[in-house]
């Protein structure tokens, strides 16, 4: 699903447009948030893509939600 990317001054926030939530990314699995997983503070998980050079932000990227445990 499309997922913007922005920073804030408390860190980095993920809009999900379709749902019409806005929640802080709370966990990263990579320091530079690309090509790993990006956790939200209501508990989402977005397996967010690879770039070869960091993308300047605000971006929106198309992220993968990863099915509830």
């Amino acid at each position: 699903m499309k997922v913007m990317i922005r920073e804030t001054p408390k860190g980095l926030e993920a809009y999900v447009a379709k749902k019409d939530l806005e929640e802080m990314i709370v966990e990263q699995e990579k320091p530079e948030l690309w090509g790993g997983w990006a956790k939200l503070s209501n508990g989402w998980v977005f397996d967010m893509p690879a770039f070869d050079t960091p993308p300047k932000l605000p971006i929106t990227v198309e992220a993968r939600k990863r099915a509830e445990e």
